[in-house]
């Protein structure tokens, strides 16, 4: 498994039948369960981070939870996967704590990007795109972690409202002037390199 593939996410009565074979101990539900969202939840630790190999241990650390909390899992209003990524941001929480004072958020957009056929267009979205990451840190930290959990992870509104323990309005809220500031910051990047 590439750690930036996108299995398909099953549906939802797929996903209740893969938890519930993985909560009664069924190892081939919980592999399942591994393949699919771990991609996902690296993908968010990676954009927090901004660090491979830590973002694969934080990932793993993450899994290692899932396994010993599985069994306990309640299907309440909240899907499987926002149950996942609050793990995974106590995680990142906790590992944050652990290591001192905060890192400055540095994604890696060459690791984040899906691969490209051509080296030029690589080459193009990899700018593109840490250009953007690097705009990002300039938006208030909720903006930035709907961001990361709409765009980074491919969260829905409603699971990444779920994930982040808020209302499907406040996300889209806070995803709306997230965006909205990253196009004036944007804009006032080009106008400032063609100053230049």
């Amino acid at each position: 498994m590439h750690l930036l593939s996108r299995p398909e996410l099953p549906t939802d009565g797929q996903e209740r039948d893969i938890v519930q074979r993985a909560r009664s101990g069924n190892e081939q539900a919980l592999a399942e369960l591994y393949d699919l969202y771990f991609p996902r939840i690296y993908r968010y630790v990676l954009a927090r981070t901004g660090n491979p190999a830590e973002a694969e241990d934080i990932t793993e650390e993450v899994f290692v939870r899932v396994l010993g909390a599985i069994g306990a899992f309640q299907w309440r209003q909240a899907p499987f996967a926002a149950w996942l990524f609050r793990i995974a941001h106590n995680q990142l929480v906790s590992h944050a704590r652990k290591n001192g004072a905060r890192r400055r958020e540095t994604p890696l957009a060459a690791s984040i990007a899906d691969p490209a056929p051509d080296p030029l267009t690589r080459v193009e979205d990899r700018l593109s795109l840490e250009h953007i990451f690097d705009l990002a840190r300039a938006l208030p930290q909720a903006q930035r972690e709907v961001l990361w959990l709409r765009f980074a992870s491919d969260l829905s509104v409603s699971d990444t409202a779920r994930a982040l323990g808020k209302q499907e309005n406040n996300v889209k809220v806070l995803q709306h002037k997230a965006i909205a500031r990253l196009q004036k910051l944007v804009v006032q990047s080009e106008l400032g390199r063609a100053d230049q």
